[in-house]
């Protein structure tokens, strides 16, 4: 099956957690991703605070795995900042390996975030988004993909 945002927002909470439990963590992406938060999955009001979240305050993420590291790409003029260390750990999901995106040394202003993402399909990854211990949102990851 293929999938898109538009497919994404359009799944339930429990859908996309069934889809995020299915798929093996896959390679450690590397390059600019946009990025779409996922607010209130399956609603019609997901389409509408997606697009506010990406105009206004987060809009994907610059991965360099050579280095284990990312950067965040947020406000209106696509500011790289907000540092996470990048790296394969299991998934407080399903406890399965996953890709995990941590802020705990790496940012002061995020530093109880943890994010976790796996690949769905070549150049879309899904990710969960944790504040400490509690699920907050999910989101997607965009990549070009050559050809």
């Amino acid at each position: 099956m293929a999938f898109d945002i538009d497919k994404l927002m359009d799944m339930s909470q429990e859908e996309l957690d069934a889809l995020f439990s299915s798929m093996p963590a896959g390679p450690i992406p590397d390059g600019e991703a946009d990025g779409t938060a996922i607010v209130a999955p399956g609603t019609r009001f997901t389409p509408l605070i997606s697009r506010f979240i990406n105009s206004f305050a987060w809009q994907g993420k610059v991965f360099d795995a050579e280095k284990g590291v990312l950067k965040n790409r947020i406000l209106p003029f696509g500011l790289n900042a907000i540092l996470a260390k990048v790296y394969k750990d299991k998934s407080w999901l399903d406890g399965k390996e996953c890709i995990v995106l941590d802020y705990s040394d790496t940012s002061i202003v995020a530093q109880w975030i943890r994010d976790e993402i796996r690949q769905i399909q070549p150049g879309l990854y899904l990710g969960k988004v944790y504040w400490d211990d509690t699920r907050l949102i999910d989101f997607a990851l965009e990549f070009d993909v050559p050809g």
